[in-house]
């Protein structure tokens, strides 16, 4: 959940035993277990690991394993483990703090904190369009034609 470029919005909904985090980018939906107190085996693997969540006061604490070897974070590998803090600071600031852990490919663990802001406004769909780049020359063409279009009838 380290931000990006664009699409760096998050929802959180809580249920009674999970809570769900959907990331705009992508829409990578990740569920943490609440009621669950130890991880899946460590054959069962998968692409946003295996998320297990407690509370430590005002603080929703969510360790994760089991990734699979096709993660690839920053170079880990499938022994990547990631606890992460999620504080509410005020009524539109969360305070995230991660700490990322992975003996085969850091010689250490390290931590990062950032703040996420409230946004009003919804989460947009993620989708690559050619015009996101190139929309003056896209409508630039598009005139040109039409001006074509327009000549080519005048002559008739």
């Amino acid at each position: 959940m380290l931000p990006v470029l664009y699409n760096n919005n998050y929802q959180i909904v809580q249920s009674p035993g999970t809570i769900m985090i959907l990331a705009e980018m992508v829409h990578d939906a990740r569920m943490v277990h609440m009621e669950r107190r130890s991880h899946l085996p460590s054959r069962v693997r998968q692409w946003l690991g295996d998320s297990i969540g407690h509370w430590e006061g005002e603080t929703l604490v969510v360790d994760t394993t089991n990734f699979t070897d096709k993660t690839r974070f920053r170079g880990s590998a499938e022994n990547l483990h990631v606890i992460e803090r999620f504080t509410r600071v005020d009524v539109k600031t969360i305070l995230y703090k991660v700490t990322i852990d992975d003996p085969t490919s850091f010689t250490r663990p390290w931590t990062a904190e950032y703040p996420f802001l409230a946004t009003a406004g919804p989460i947009y769909e993620y989708a690559c369009h050619e015009g996101n780049y190139a929309m003056e020359d896209i409508l630039g063409g598009a005139r040109a034609q039409d001006k074509a279009a327009e000549e080519a009838a005048k002559k008739k």
